[in-house]
């Protein structure tokens, strides 16, 4: 489904479980101050389908997708988590298919479903019987649900389970801080305990009880691990479109390569699979296009709201601002296509193979495990040819080149000390990173200023507030290099200690 023809509802879920026997008395909510009444609903029959990949990828990622009916919410339920006790809630109509999930849905999940079907799981019949505690005002605070539940993996009666579990459900975000909790005394007043399941569906497939997968011993590939699973999460965020989703999927994505490349040798890296750093580094281009966008257009606008009014001449904003907003969509989209394509799956497969899988033992069992030294080689090597570029009658492209590379070298060492434990270098090189990457985008952004400057001159255009604006990012350019070599020796000496 194209961007923008969605119809798909986003809620925020927060509810807490409990696990209670067919004789437990319902709870009391007489005597709390913040609820003035209990209003009891007619109960409600809800029957849920369960769609899941064939190794029931979602469930491992404690992601729910049904289609049910009944009840006043009938319709396509897509759950994700998001913190304790809360999860975000993606709801679409029902339509006319019973087995085929919507598009938009399916999208939403697609770095983890990839290009698997998703097939029925598990069918959930729920009784409900339903409580709605309201404040002093009338508007709904909570809800209480006594269910009574029946399911099966299969739609048979082999493996028929039937249970009774009570859920509590904030209806708003305007609740006293302590409301969950309270009501949850009352319910273990009655007998309730913590459901051992944080969904019914966890507790159909037994997902809840299985022991939590074992994090990699080696702390490289740890590092990988969590980033891998944080590429899932921004994945995510990108096809939302949210803020700074696509600058950290980026961000993320050279994280991954950065840590394979100092580590080769730990995961069997050679002509059959380093592909995947090939891969990485194409990824981390299509989403600079949006990226790049994304960061001129913010810089832009920060700077023309900076600026006294009178020295804003022409249609500046349109063609810095609202061109670079322009850009940035057009750079989404590309992205998204290439996230939805089997190239992406077949990466994703091939970063949770490295992980999964232990050192080759065709790798040299005594080659050194990963340390810091061999990426602040690189940033001394850089360090050195700038320095010996700058004394040189070498262009500007030269020089800001040259600083460039100490840049990409400052970023390796970053992940690599953060990923050993070097803490201090780790913040050290994110420090240099960060102060390159001012220059770089200084850079970058004085090339389009010129450009856009040319176009506006050639349109009858004022072109006075480009140079103001060109001025600017040549002294932020200038201060990040008189900085430079202070923050080159801060980090030697953070490395040395480390020795």
């Amino acid at each position: 489904m194209a961007p923008g023809k969605s119809k798909t509802a986003r809620y925020t879920e927060i509810e807490r479980k409990f696990a209670v026997t067919e004789t437990t008395v319902s709870p009391s909510f007489e005597g709390l101050s913040a609820v003035t009444e209990v209003a009891r609903t007619e109960i409600q029959h809800l029957d849920a389908v369960y769609f899941d990949t064939p190794d029931r990828g979602l469930a491992a990622h404690r992601i729910t997708l049904r289609r049910r009916t009944g009840g006043n919410d009938a319709g396509w339920h897509l759950k994700l988590p998001a913190g304790v006790d809360t999860r975000t809630e993606v709801r679409t109509p029902l339509g006319a298919a019973t087995d085929t999930v919507p598009e938009d849905l399916r999208d939403i999940v697609l770095a983890i479903v990839r290009d698997r079907p998703l097939s029925p799981v598990a069918r959930i019949s729920t009784q409900r019987s339903v409580e709605v505690l309201r404040g002093a005002d009338g508007i709904g605070l909570a809800e209480f649900c006594d269910d009574r539940v029946t399911a099966s993996t299969t739609g048979g009666e082999a493996d028929k389970q039937s249970w009774r579990e009570w859920e509590l459900e904030l209806l708003t975000a305007d609740v006293p801080d302590d409301l969950m909790d309270r009501l949850s005394n009352r319910l273990a007043d009655a007998g309730a305990v913590p459901a051992g399941h944080g969904s019914k569906l966890a507790k159909v497939l037994g997902t809840d009880q299985l022991p939590a997968p074992t994090p990699p011993a080696d702390p490289v590939h740890r590092a990988i691990a969590e980033q891998i699973e944080a590429l899932l999460l921004w994945d995510r965020a990108v096809r939302a479109d949210a803020y700074d989703s696509v600058h950290q999927l980026r961000v993320t994505t050279r994280k991954i390569r950065s840590l394979l490349q100092e580590s080769r040798d730990s995961f069997g890296l050679d002509d059959d699979n380093v592909w995947v750093l090939d891969e990485l580094r194409a990824l981390a281009a299509v989403l600079g296009v949006a990226r790049d966008a994304e960061v001129l257009g913010e810089r832009y606008q920060r700077a023309l709201d900076e600026m006294p009014a009178e020295l804003i001449r022409g249609p500046v904003r349109q063609r810095l601002v609202e061109g670079a907003n322009r850009r940035y969509t057009a750079g989404w989209r590309r992205s998204l296509l290439a996230m939805r394509s089997p190239r992406y799956f077949r990466l994703l497969d091939a970063l949770e193979e490295l992980v999964s899988t232990e050192k080759p033992e065709s790798a040299d069992a005594s080659a050194p495990s990963v340390t810091i030294d061999a990426a602040y080689k690189r940033v001394r090597k850089a360090a050195k040819t700038a320095k010996a570029v700058a004394a040189e009658d070498a262009s500007t492209e030269e020089k800001d080149e040259a600083l460039h590379r100490i840049r990409k070298g400052a970023k390796r060492l970053r992940y690599t000390a953060a990923a050993t434990g070097a803490d201090k270098v780790s913040d050290r090189a994110k420090y240099i990173q960060t102060l390159l990457g001012d220059h770089q985008d200084s850079v970058v952004s004085k090339a389009h200023l010129s450009t856009q400057a040319d176009a506006a001159h050639a349109a009858g255009e004022d072109t006075f507030t480009y140079g103001l604006l060109y001025q600017r990012e040549h002294d932020t350019a200038q201060q990040s290099r008189a900085l430079l070599d202070d923050a080159l020796k801060k980090l030697d000496k953070a490395v040395r200690k480390t020795h």
